[in-house]
C-alpha cells in the first residue's frame, strides 16, 4: 500500500494543497465516526474499496459478500424463526424466509443471522431519533431444517450520509448518494465461513447506481405481491396481524466451510 500511495504522489505530481486536503478527510472522518457512524468504513464503501476486498474475498461456491455498511450494531435482540420485526412501524409488510445451506445443499443447523435494515423512510434506528434502539436489527438461529423466516416492512432506497467527508468526496467527483433498497445479513456457523452480505429487489430504481457498488447479480431478489394471508407459513408469529396486500421473499443463503 505504502508503495502505490508513493507511486501515486509521483504519477499526479500530488500538490501541497491536495496532500492537506486528503489529510483533512481523513481527520474530519475521525471527528465524525462514532460507534453508531463509522466515517471510514463509508468512505471504502464510495470508493468501492470495500466492494472489491468483498469480491477478491468471496468464493465461487458460494452466497457473494457485500459490503457491511456504516451502520452495523452489536448486540441485536434474538427474535425466534417465524418473529416480527415490524413492531408499531408503519410501511408494507414483508414475510422474509430461506435456509441457510452447504455448498452441497445441506442444511444448516443453528446457523446465526444479524439481520438489520432501515424503516420505511429510508434511516436506521442508530441515525434516526424517532426510532427505538435497535428497530429493525435482529439475531435469529436457525431450526434443524436451516430455515430463517422473520415479517418486516419493505424498506426503501436511501442517500449515504453525504453530510461528512465522504459526502464532499461523492460531491466533487459528480456522483449521487443514492444506494437501493436492501436487506443486511451477517451469516455464522460453525466451520464454515462467515458471510457478510446484503439482498437487492429486482425493481429497484438504483440497482444499477449503488453508491457503495455493492450489488451483485447473485444477490438480487425478487418481492412477490401476495393477497391472502392464509398462504403464509403457519409459525409467522403475525400471520393472523398481516393485511392484503403484502410481499414475500425467498431467499438461500450458501456458506463455504473453512
Amino acid at each position: 500500500m505504502v508503495h502505490h500511495l508513493h507511486d501515486f504522489v509521483r504519477e499526479t505530481n500530488l500538490t501541497h494543497d491536495e496532500w492537506r486536503k486528503g489529510l483533512e478527510l481523513l481527520y474530519q472522518a475521525g471527528e465524525i465516526s462514532s460507534p453508531e457512524r463509522n466515517e471510514f468504513v463509508l468512505f471504502s464503501d464510495v470508493l468501492g474499496l470495500s466492494s472489491l476486498v468483498d469480491m477478491v474475498n468471496s468464493p465461487a461456491d458460494g452466497t457473494p459478500s457485500s459490503v457491511l455498511g456504516p451502520f452495523h450494531m452489536r448486540g441485536a435482540p434474538n427474535v425466534e424463526v417465524g418473529g416480527d420485526l415490524i413492531g408499531d412501524d408503519k410501511g408494507v409488510a414483508v414475510v422474509v424466509s430461506g435456509r441457510v445451506l452447504t455448498t452441497n445443499g445441506q442444511p444448516i443447523a443453528g446457523a446465526e443471522l444479524e439481520i438489520w435494515q432501515t424503516a420505511e423512510n429510508g434511516l436506521y434506528s442508530a441515525q434516526d431519533e424517532q426510532q427505538p434502539d435497535y428497530n429493525f436489527y435482529a439475531c435469529m438461529k436457525t431450526g434443524a431444517d436451516g430455515r430463517y423466516l422473520f415479517s418486516t416492512v419493505r424498506p426503501a432506497p436511501y442517500t449515504v450520509p453525504d453530510d461528512g467527508p465522504a459526502g464532499e468526496l461523492l460531491h466533487a467527483t459528480g456522483r449521487h448518494p443514492w444506494r437501493p433498497s436492501h436487506l443486511h445479513f451477517i451469516v455464522t456457523a460453525a466451520g464454515h465461513r462467515t458471510l457478510v452480505t446484503e439482498v437487492f429487489p429486482s425493481d429497484d430504481p438504483y440497482l444499477d447506481q449503488d453508491a457503495a457498488f455493492g450489488v451483485r447479480e447473485q444477490l438480487i431478489m425478487d418481492y412477490k405481491e401476495g393477497n391472502n394471508p392464509g398462504d403464509l407459513p403457519d409459525d409467522l408469529a403475525i400471520k393472523s396481524l398481516i393485511k392484503a396486500p403484502f410481499y414475500t421473499v425467498d431467499f438461500d443463503f450458501v456458506l463455504v466451510s473453512k
